[in-house]
């Protein structure tokens, strides 16, 4: 890898950018007209306009970026977070094109990227998954559905196949609202993903949201970042990301660690990834999806545990992951030390409602552990 091409904007791409740097690597940035003077578009040592303001036309667009990436030379392509991050067909065109894409497999993109087939992967890899149900189409689930609902127990979630943060998905709580609860759900998923696959799965009260960040190379080598806790929420959109996690015991932690290095290995995951969990009120763990990308709340758990230079990110791990690059962890310890204490947490906030701002990215360090009591549920407050 020589030259690096950002296809993203704003916070990740500064990130990748540094860090890209500092590896000595030449970099490419794309902006969007609205984004001519991007703080990311004078830190690349090249930047090229994509389009309109309108995603679309601009960070969307991958025959685009490919054009960007074969005019400038680039011989790898970062996708950071959001826009086409979990797209498997812009990773397989990047692959197509004869540019390294960083991250993981498109096979493993596409694995994950459904919430029937992760399921089914984790359910064979041991991973404790939700009880849930699926039909080969539409009809068969309208069919079926009330009867497998009744098996399942109300209430049931009406979920997306394709789908996040919230998006297609209904509680509901009486068989008379099943059938309504699938027709509004599909059209919504439709909507928003291109997909109206639909599923039920059982309801989990009061849970907590639980995530583990991994890491893995081209050598098969994996580890954790241990877990972050993000069940206070809003609409299904996590608010707060703390670790380590405050309610979480040692038995716990390794239950939510090895599940998710199962999950991993399973689909021969490389680079940065984040497996998501739900822990029921009685300790019970379900595996609920993978994100087979960077995420927004990436930096806590690196951070913490000092894997990282806090102002890279995580770049540097997503270079040693690249395909015929020598192990990523070779002559690294083994585990990465969690601490025992819970004085000194670190909190990512993403959004402050008192005063209408949205994604703020913030590091903060407390002298004090965080007030006992607090309630939280992992379906929002």
């Amino acid at each position: 890898m020589q030259t690096l091409l950002v296809a993203n904007r704003g916070e990740i791409a500064v990130r990748i950018l540094r860090a890209a740097r500092e590896l000595g690597l030449r970099t490419v940035a794309v902006y969007s007209e609205a984004d001519r003077d991007a703080p990311h578009t004078h830190l690349a040592d090249e930047a090229y306009l994509l389009g309109p303001p309108e995603p679309a036309q601009s960070y969307l667009d991958s025959a685009r970026l490919l054009d960007v990436a074969r005019a400038s030379g680039a011989d790898a392509v970062h996708p950071g977070y959001g826009f086409l991050a979990e797209n498997a067909a812009f990773a397989e065109d990047c692959r197509r094109a004869g540019l390294l894409y960083v991250g993981p497999s498109v096979e493993a993109i596409r694995q994950m990227g459904s919430k029937i087939l992760s399921k089914q992967i984790a359910q064979r890899a041991g991973v404790p998954v939700v009880p849930s149900y699926h039909a080969p189409d539409a009809a068969t689930l309208a069919q079926e559905g009330p009867e497998a609902a009744a098996r399942l127990g109300y209430p049931v979630l009406v979920k997306a196949s394709a789908g996040g943060g919230g998006k297609g998905m209904r509680m509901v709580e009486r068989p008379s609202d099943l059938l309504p609860a699938l027709e509004a759900g599909a059209r919504e998923a439709q909507q928003a993903f291109g997909d109206a696959t639909l599923m039920l799965e059982k309801y989990i009260p009061k849970p907590r949201h639980i995530e583990v960040q991994v890491l893995g190379d081209h050598c098969g080598q994996r580890l954790h970042l241990y877990e972050r806790e993000c069940s206070i929420q809003r609409r299904h959109q996590k608010i707060v990301e703390e670790t380590p996690a405050p309610a979480v015991d040692p038995a716990l932690r390794q239950r939510l660690a090895s599940a998710a290095l199962r999950l991993a290995a399973a689909v021969q995951y490389t680079n940065a990834g984040t497996v998501e969990f739900l822990v029921g009120a009685e300790g019970d763990v379900y595996f609920l999806e993978m994100n087979t990308r960077l995420q927004v709340e990436h930096y806590p758990a690196p951070g913490h545990y000092s894997l990282l230079r806090p102002y890279s990110g995580q770049g540097h791990h997503l270079w040693r992951h690249a395909p015929g690059s020598a192990p990523a962890y070779a002559g690294a310890p083994a585990r990465v030390h969690h601490p025992r204490r819970h004085d000194e947490p670190s909190i990512f906030t993403r959004r402050d409602d008192f005063r209408g701002v949205c994604c703020r990215r913030n590091r903060y360090r407390l002298s004090r552990p965080p007030l006992r009591g607090l309630a939280a549920s992992g379906r929002g407050l």
